[in-house]
């Protein structure tokens, strides 16, 4: 039996949530990206592991991808300027500004986005990126 994207994606999202190694479901994501091209969240998915696995590039691409299927998306957005930083690009700013209209208005969101910051933190602590990521979303007017 093969798995639907679906459930491919739920059971990564679950391997990843019990703290499977990164480079384990970097694959498993490529592959629900492959099958399911339109798919924005399997493209946020893989734009983050990649860059907690310190693969700026890849990210790069992969977030760019996401923000493009899903513009409203203020994780998209905001591993798109984490990308941005890692690699050494310019404009990163307007979607710090977007991602943080997008949590203002929307506290589900909000949260969402506080708990993706501090699960990166726990995976990668030493993430200078991130942090100045999170000053400019939460500290920042």
């Amino acid at each position: 039996m093969t798995n639907t994207i679906d459930s491919l994606f739920d059971t990564g999202l679950e391997r990843y949530k019990a703290g499977e190694s990164v480079e384990s479901l970097i694959p498993v994501f490529k592959e629900v990206c492959d099958r399911s091209p339109k798919a924005s969240s399997a493209w946020i998915c893989l734009a983050w592991l990649y860059l907690l696995d310190n693969k700026g590039s890849l990210a790069f691409k992969a977030a760019n991808k996401a923000v493009k299927l899903n513009p409203q998306d203020p994780q998209g957005r905001i591993n798109l300027a984490l990308a941005m930083l890692e690699t050494g690009q310019k404009g990163l700013r307007e979607h710090i500004e977007f991602a943080k209209q997008l949590i203002f208005v929307n506290e589900e969101w909000q949260e969402e986005v506080k708990n993706s910051i501090e699960d990166g933190f726990t995976r990668k602590p030493d993430w200078q990126n991130l942090a100045k990521v999170k000053k400019w979303l939460f500290e920042d007017n």
